[in-house]
């Protein structure tokens, strides 16, 4: 029998897109070495993740959690909003 308890993936990244009734577009990004030429590259990739209050906007920097499929593509939630963007 699995193991219910089993440890979220947890990821802190930037909102990118705030358009979607509680969803929100998170861009994280992390830093890898290609395997043959040792170069340090940049990768991003785009997660969707549910905003329940739609309290995120565009430039904040939020902490998402690993959660049950709630649609299609998105498999995330905003767990806390770590740092306001600035508002321009």
């Amino acid at each position: 029998m699995a193991d219910r308890n089993q440890t979220q993936r947890e990821w802190v990244g930037q909102v990118v897109s705030d358009k979607m009734n509680k969803t929100v577009v998170v861009a994280v990004s992390r830093v890898v070495r290609h395997p043959f030429y040792r170069k340090i590259l940049r990768r991003v990739t785009k997660l969707k993740a549910h905003d329940e209050k739609n309290e995120c906007k565009v430039g904040d920097r939020v902490r998402l959690i690993e959660t049950r499929p709630i649609s299609k593509d998105k498999h995330w939630r905003v767990v806390e909003i770590v740092e306001r963007g600035r508002a321009e």
